[in-house]
């Protein structure tokens, strides 16, 4: 009886163990992948070519397609334009970073060109095609399923707090508008503070205007209330074009740190051109036809850019190339751990990870894509597995690895 309980526990203890050890885990996984490199060999390979759900791993490629277009030091512009009749025009050219901050710069540059009074805010967002319909983006007010437009502020969100004295903005650098207004309004009742998106397309350059003219009387500027749509002549030349502070780069980090969907997605449509109406039908051609000159894939579906969509497929061999491709802007990287810098990816059933382990203080490319329920920290513990195991034997198991 006593050896019977002694080799109970013994195999208690041995299946825990077994459990706890991720990468163990991962290999008895039926649909997942693994692959680790070193040098252009495989140290770790599992079901590398199958084709699964990358999630927010893809913004390692809208944003290796962005840099290659414009490069890390590119900076987009905007440009503002008056007319004799002291209405300010806005002509947009799809800058996904045109924050507070930015606008406090447009401004103080309309201030020193001698703009005091403005009739009229007519926007121009043709950039972009009507109705834009993303991929996997759901109908929720959270910020990650924010809508996308040419002309945007704030990622096309809103803040805002209940106070004693009513409802404000959430953030000093950000008034609140008539817009924002009548969005906390609807959600005062069930929280005292939040984040929320504007819900439509149509909203983001009315919301922008609306803050820009905030703004503007703010800084002493006499602004009507006025504000409409309208096609900017082609013949005219802007009296300021404002030219944003973040560099290319700088946008790229802050899309993957904060696994922003907003910017993934603007650079994804961006990148057909500068003529409109964009479409999502042409981004997507777009982004095909470069995938392909650029790694000669000719299995994958890209259907947005920022790894909301589960028609996403990818598999973790192409995705590893995409992170070497990415070496030089690895630095852009967020940094979970001193021995891992990756992005994640996350969706109800998929767990993905890409980016670099450190093994030997060398870094190493490496790819985890999981498309099935698994704990949300699983990845990290995959990730610091690869990074501090010394063996890695077994982990080899694809043909010709």
């Amino acid at each position: 009886m006593l050896k019977a309980v002694v080799i109970g526990m013994a195999l208690l203890v041995a299946t825990t163990q077994l459990q706890a050890d991720p990468l163990a885990e991962l290999m008895r996984m039926s649909n997942a992948s693994l692959l680790l490199e070193q040098n252009g060999r495989a140290l770790a390979s599992k079901q590398a070519d199958a084709m699964l759900i990358p999630a927010s791993t893809i913004k390692l490629l809208t944003g290796l397609a962005a840099l290659d277009r414009w490069g890390a030091e590119h900076r987009f512009h905007t440009d503002l334009f008056m007319d004799e009749q002291d209405q300010l025009w806005i002509k947009v050219w799809g800058d996904p970073m045109l924050v507070s901050e930015e606008l406090d710069h447009i401004v103080v540059e309309l201030q020193q060109r001698g703009v005091k009074n403005v009739s009229a805010i007519i926007t121009d967002s043709t950039l972009f095609a009507d109705k834009l319909m993303i991929d996997g983006r759901s109908a929720t007010d959270n910020p990650y399923d924010a809508p996308i437009s040419a002309l945007a502020a704030n990622f096309n969100t809103i803040t805002f707090k209940k106070t004693a004295n009513g409802i404000v903005s959430g953030e000093e650098q950000t008034p609140m508008t008539p817009l924002a207004q009548r969005f906390a309004e609807r959600y005062v009742k069930q929280r005292s503070s939040g984040r929320v998106n504007i819900a439509e397309q149509d909203n983001g350059a009315r919301y922008f205007a609306e803050l820009l003219a905030a703004k503007l009387r703010l800084a002493g500027v006499n602004v009507a209330d006025e504000i409409r749509t309208g096609v900017v002549p082609t013949n005219w030349q802007p009296s300021y074009r404002h030219v944003n502070s973040r560099t290319l780069g700088e946008m790229v980090s802050v899309m993957l740190e904060f696994s922003n969907n907003f910017i993934a997605n603007m650079l994804f449509i961006r990148l057909v051109g500068d003529t409109g109406p964009l479409t999502m039908a042409q981004a997507q051609q777009q982004m095909n036809a470069w995938t392909r000159q650029r790694f000669g894939w000719q299995d994958f579906t890209l259907v947005e850019g920022a790894g909301l969509s589960r028609a996403n497929r990818l598999s973790a061999r192409q995705l590893l190339e995409a992170v070497n491709a990415f070496a030089q802007y690895q630095d852009l990287l967020p940094v979970s751990d001193s021995l891992v810098q990756a992005k994640s990816g996350t969706l109800t059933g998929v767990n993905t990870y890409a980016g670099w382990v450190q093994r030997d203080a060398a870094w190493h490319p490496f790819v985890m894509m999981v498309n099935q329920p698994i704990d949300f920290h699983f990845r990290q513990r995959v990730a610091l597995a690869l990074a501090e195991r010394k063996e890695l034997r077994g982990l080899c198991i694809d043909p010709g690895c």
